[in-house]
């Protein structure tokens, strides 16, 4: 019977995709228990080829392909959710690696906390190259993802939530609050963002707990060209666009409310920048306010 699954939408990242599959095939959890669902959202490259050879060379991994022919990260992940059978969703993304322990992890958990609606593990970057000078905690958190709360499980604090590349839901919340919305998410090279947040949002509301499960690991493959300063323009400005929509899909006065949190962020932005000006790591500060330039552009602009 099978206890969780793990969706895996792809496009175009064929062999990103296989280094996610390896760490998969590594797993400690019995393979009779849970199963592997990879989207191919219209992928032009060899990635239905390539996954069919990887599923014939690993046949004790329950592992499928399916399509979803709408473009965009959310109607592909809905499509995995909704081709899974698994009480456990487990969601990660096509560039990354998980730890041996990640299935069990989430499945133990889940069983041990029956109270609770959905949970996140920790994210830690796997750089590709040597990170930029201007690279920083902040500025890192968008091209990176990166999320470590501690060795012990506990809620999410209420304004964070789980990171796309390593969350997980239980299939009833899924079937009462809902999907991903459409209208967020990557669709092929844009950037756009927020659908996770967009979800997590009306669990919340909803009075559902959100857990931190630091057994469940992944690690984010980050290739050079994520370090390019226009990707890092693109990035941040659609983190602000993600945050208009999402907002404004709530009401106006939460969108109101993003602003003016957005001022108190610019703020925080300044003392920030003039600290690394005086330890005499000025670049991190100019790429700080770049950052925070870049998101608000996107709030106010679209």
């Amino acid at each position: 019977m099978i206890e969780l699954s793990v969706v895996i939408a792809t496009y175009n990242r064929a062999q990103p995709l296989l280094r996610t599959l390896d760490s998969l095939a590594r797993q400690t959890f019995d393979p009779a228990l849970w199963e592997v669902v990879v989207v191919d959202n219209n992928c032009v490259d060899d990635t239905a080829v390539r996954f069919r050879e990887w599923a014939e060379a690993h046949p004790k991994v329950n592992a499928r392909l399916t399509r979803e022919e709408k473009q965009g990260l959310s109607p592909a992940r809905n499509r995995g959710v909704a081709e899974s059978t698994g009480a456990y969703v487990v969601i990660i993304d096509d560039d990354e690696e998980v730890n041996p322990e990640f299935a069990e992890s989430y499945y133990r958990f889940f069983r041990d906390y029956p109270g609770v609606a959905a949970a996140g593990g920790r994210i830690v970057p796997l750089y590709e190259y040597p990170a930029p000078k201007w690279l920083s905690p902040y500025t890192e958190r968008p091209i990176a993802g990166t999320l470590d709360l501690g060795p012990e499980p506990r809620p999410f604090p209420a304004k964070k939530f789980p990171g796309g590349g390593n969350m997980a839901v239980r299939r009833t919340i899924l079937k009462r609050y809902g999907l991903f919305d459409p209208a967020l998410g990557r669709t092929g090279a844009n950037p756009l963002a927020g659908e996770e947040k967009e979800l997590f949002g009306r669990l919340r509301a909803g009075g559902e707990e959100i857990w931190y499960v630091p057994g469940a690991v992944i690690y984010h493959i980050i290739p050079e060209s994520k370090f390019d300063p226009l990707y890092f323009d693109r990035l941040t400005r659609q983190s602000g666009v993600s945050e208009r929509i999402r907002t404004k899909g709530v009401s106006r006065g939460a969108y109101l409310k993003r602003l003016c949190a957005e001022a108190v962020k610019w703020g925080g932005t300044l003392v920030l920048a003039a600290g690394y000006a005086l330890r005499g790591e000025a670049i991190k500060g100019r790429y700080l306010i770049r950052m925070r330039r870049n998101i608000t552009c996107g709030l106010l602009q679209g």
